[in-house]
């Protein structure tokens, strides 16, 4: 159940950024065992000038994903690669165009509802 935030340039189709979003929650599913029901996704379009990624051009995409501690690097790299092969079948980015993070905190620093944490007893 990560938070994540996924940043597309601007301009694309309603299909286009749902391809994108449907292919970074089923690699997250596949690859790090998150239940298919903990969606949680922001999606931020930028206009090119204002989404820099070195030298890359045409389309592009950052994502930082926040979530608790305690997936293996092993999970993790097996993220990565897939989210750049579902993103190269639909909506059809360069692997190469797309930059991922994540941060990992702690089971005190997640509040979903109510002004309670609920991970913590």
């Amino acid at each position: 159940m990560p938070l994540v935030n996924i940043s597309i340039l601007k301009g694309h189709s309603p299909e286009y950024i749902k391809a994108i979003a449907d292919g970074v929650n089923s690699a997250v599913i596949e690859t790090m065992g998150f239940p298919a029901d903990d969606r949680y996704q922001i999606i931020s379009e930028h206009e090119p000038h204002c989404l820099e990624y070195q030298q890359r051009a045409g389309d592009r995409v950052m994502m930082y994903l926040i979530m608790r501690s305690g997936r293996s690097a092993e999970s993790k790299k097996a993220f990565y690669s897939k989210v750049a092969e579902n993103l190269a079948r639909d909506p059809g980015i360069d692997p190469a165009n797309i930059l991922i993070t994540i941060a990992e905190n702690d089971n005190i620093d997640w509040s979903f509802r109510d002004g309670k944490a609920q991970f913590v007893p």
